[in-house]
């Protein structure tokens, strides 16, 4: 039991947890050596809108300069000659 690996998380105290580590892994299971504990892999969170595609950022960028070219002919024809 003493050459069992410990988890290396810290307690609210500071000191070291002192629970065995999960095998294969170097947290305890309270500590998230737990199966199916974490983060998922990849970033799945930035798939939900579509916010942030590659297409959705084009699509704003394109809006934006129509806006722009827009706005600039109407201040042309607003112009007295």
């Amino acid at each position: 039991m003493n050459r069992i690996t410990r988890c290396g998380a810290r307690t609210r105290s500071g000191t070291p947890c002192r629970s065995p580590a999960v095998r294969g892994k170097r947290r305890c299971r309270m500590h998230g050596g737990a199966a199916g504990s974490g983060a998922p892999i990849g970033n799945k969170n930035a798939l939900r809108h579509g916010h942030y595609t590659a297409e959705a950022i084009a699509e704003r960028l394109a809006l934006a300069a129509l806006i722009r070219v827009s706005r600039a002919t109407l201040a042309d024809l607003g112009k007295p000659e």
